[in-house]
């Protein structure tokens, strides 16, 4: 088993023939390209991180400027459900205040009615009593 598995091994398949990665020669200007090209691509990359940062941002001031203007819409629907609701006690207190007027009024007449009433009686008393 052990030739077997010794065989195995000193194939070509097996055996590491260099250690030395293989070098690419690139001439100089285009060595320049690749240099400039590599740089470009590194700028590019923080321009689109840069400009990611920046939408997320602009989400969050949308969001935040969303959140205000219902928060605002909701303030003016309680604004107004107020003044509805004091609108609504102005006028029952207005009616309140026009009854009581009137009931006032009719009092009046009595007392009025009464006096001249008390007025009558007594000069019709004062002249029974002098017959």
């Amino acid at each position: 088993m052990l030739l077997i598995a010794l065989v195995a091994l000193s194939f070509k398949s097996f055996s590491q023939t260099d250690t030395i990665p293989p070098r690419i020669l690139l001439s100089k200007p285009i060595a320049k390209l690749v240099v400039k090209d590599l740089i470009k691509g590194d700028q590019t990359f923080l321009e689109l991180k840069t400009t990611v940062e920046l939408l997320k941002q602009t989400n969050f001031k949308l969001t935040t400027q969303t959140n205000l203007v219902t928060n605002l819409n909701d303030q003016i629907v309680n604004y107004e459900s107020m003044v509805t609701n004091l609108e609504g006690k102005f006028q029952t207190q207005e009616k309140l205040s026009n009854d009581l007027e009137e009931a006032l009024k009719k009092a009046n007449r009595k007392t009025k009615l009464y006096k001249i009433g008390t007025y009558i009686g007594g000069g019709a008393l004062l002249l029974l009593l002098a017959k």
